[in-house]
């Protein structure tokens, strides 16, 4: 069963979405990130625009199969259908199926409660499956 963890509280979604991908990459972790179609173009601008020295590698699902196998970083509004060894970070307000094919799932809310809500019916429905999530509030985390 995967680890489920909810980060409350990102004051910017994508921002924070920036800097955890960032931190996950310089782990050499594998990522899927699961965007609205609204924001994809919007995170990928983010990604490669972030600070000097902060590159984060990653791709969009719709790029060649190759840049895919490579990419330690996939952005995408469809869920992948090879999820094992990948951490699923979701940026929507809906719910993965199947979120236990995924090795860890990491839900970002922030502090509109048009998010929050949602946020919690997701919350309710990984209890259903027998998932215990992790709320990780970061308005108390040190900053990075």
């Amino acid at each position: 069963m995967p680890d489920v963890a909810f980060h409350f509280n990102a004051p910017d979604r994508l921002g924070y979405a920036c800097r955890l991908l960032r931190k996950a990459y310089l782990r050499k972790a594998r990522l899927f990130v699961w965007v609205a179609q609204d924001d994809l173009v919007r995170l990928d601008a983010a990604l490669w625009t972030m600070n000097a020295g902060e590159f984060v590698p990653h791709c969009r699902s719709d790029d060649p199969d190759l840049v895919r196998a490579r990419s330690p970083i996939e952005i995408g509004d469809q869920l992948p259908r090879v999820r094992d060894h990948l951490i699923l970070v979701n940026l929507r307000h809906d719910m993965p199926d199947e979120p236990a094919a995924f090795e860890r799932v990491i839900e970002v809310v922030t502090l509109d409660e048009a998010d929050r809500g949602p946020a919690r019916e997701r919350w309710r429905q990984y209890k259903a499956l027998g998932l215990e999530p992790q709320r990780h509030d970061l308005q108390l985390a040190p900053s990075d």
